[in-house]
Formats: C-alpha cells, structure tokens, sequence
C-alpha cells in the first residue's frame, strides 16, 4: 500500500506501521489521519499479520497536530470542525478495535493527540526521557477525542490531572499514571518489545482476535447480567473452533500448538 504520511513495513507476522513525517516531528494532519483508519483497517484482513506496531520515524514518536493543519482548522465554520473532528475520533476508534494486538513504541515526545494513538493500542511501551504532555488546554481547547481512551488508561482522576494542568511527564511518571504499560532506556527498548511480540506469537491468533472483541464489549457495551449468557456462549464456540480443538488437544498432549513455530 502507498501512503505519503505513513509507511506500512510488513516482516514476517508483524505490521509496523511508521509515523513517517520526521522533519516535523510527525506532527498529524487530515491525511495522516485517513491512511491511518485506511492502514489499521487494512491490517485486520492480512491473514498473515498477528501484530500491529505503531511507532515514529525520527526524533520524536509524534508532537501531536500539524501547526499548518491547525492554521486551516481555526478558520473552519462549526460542520467543517465538527466532519473534521470525527475523523480523528475515527481514527482513535480503529485502533483501539484492531482485531490483531497492537503496540505502541513511544519516544522522544508524545504531544497531545499523540497521547489518543498510543492509549488505544493494547500495549504502550516507551523510553524513560520520552515527553508526554496533554496540553491542550495551554491553547485554550480540550483533549475532546482522545479522552476515551487516556480515561480507559489512566482513570478519571489521573486524567483530571494530566489534561487540566497540561503538565509535561516523562516515561517514568507516564508509567506510574498508566498512560504507558512499562517505561525503560533506549537500550532496552526492543529488548522489551520483542519480549512482549514472543509473548504473543505464543497465543492463538483467532483465540487473540475473540479475546479483544470479549473485552470491546465487556468494557463498553454490555451489563454484567448481559455478560452472563453472551461468555457462556463464547466460551462454548471457542472451544468448538479449530483453533480451540487444537489448543486444548495440545495441551493435553503436552505439545506446542500449530501456530507456535
């Protein structure tokens, strides 16, 4: 696939998709924005892709919104921010429902709306000097888009702190609010990464996809009396599955599964 603001690089079961606008820090603009929603939804039908890496070329992982595409927005009337708008919250959602598990490699700065791509990934990892700040409030607006899922990370208080004050963090405080699941050195970055990947290569990869469509609507769409018959049902077609026959076969045969290589 063609993208000028991204770049899809496909190795082996991965798809790492790169923040591929270096000189301005990776700053997003509207084209950012719909190669984004294309590439993740592109990701979900590549049979051969079980993970999906988000991470930034340069410097910085990304410094939130372009200045220039800011400049156009300010002038824009109320239906043109409003359609505008909705497609970066579009874009948040396609991440965060990603049938493959995602990841996000953070570092340098994460500025933002920067904040809203590494929260709706599965697993944030970034390095210990990376700068995170929710700062729009310094600009007189609201992280409106990105708040459902740095509230899903962080909590509801957690986020009063980071998006009323703005304040920039680093890795380690970003860790400590749960903004990011672990913070490291630069030198144990990919150490870290490919622990998490191995980790996963070890999971059914349709077993993987369920287990995120069970935890979508746990989390967001349903009651605990609906979960009661919608787990059960589950559970019972999983088990019933190829992919479910042949865990369990190899478990009790005390042998790796199929997928594991």
């Amino acid at each position: 696939m063609n993208f000028k603001t991204i770049e899809l690089e496909l190795k082996e079961d991965l798809a790492i998709v790169w923040l591929n606008r270096p000189k301005i820090h990776n700053a997003f603009n509207e084209k950012m924005i719909s190669e984004l929603i294309a590439c993740f939804d592109a990701t979900n039908k590549m049979e051969e892709v079980r993970i999906v890496i988000l991470r930034g070329r340069g410097k910085s992982f990304c410094a939130g919104a372009d200045l220039n595409w800011m400049r156009d927005v300010a002038k824009y009337s109320y239906e043109e921010n409003y359609l505008e708008s909705l497609n970066l919250s579009k874009c948040f959602y396609a991440i965060y429902t990603c049938q493959k598990p995602t990841i996000a490699v953070v570092h340098g700065a994460a500025i933002g709306g920067a904040n809203g791509l590494l929260a709706a990934c599965d697993f944030t990892i970034s390095q210990d000097n990376t700068i995170f700040s929710l700062s729009e409030v310094k600009i007189g607006v609201v992280p409106a888009c990105i708040s459902p899922y740095v509230i899903k990370r962080v909590g509801e208080f957690g986020a009063r702190e980071l998006m009323l004050t703005g304040k920039r963090i680093n890795g380690n405080e970003a860790e400590e609010f749960k903004l990011v699941n672990k913070s490291v050195s630069a030198k144990e970055l990919e150490e870290h990464l490919n622990s998490i990947i191995q980790l996963l290569r070890t999971s059914g990869p349709k077993a993987m996809a369920h287990c995120k469509s069970l935890l979508f609507n746990i989390s967001n769409k349903e009651s605990l009396d609906q979960a009661l018959e919608s787990t059960a049902r589950i559970i019972a077609e999983i088990r019933a599955s190829e992919e479910g026959q042949e865990g369990m076969a190899a478990f009790l045969e005390k042998r790796k599964p199929s997928w594991v290589k």
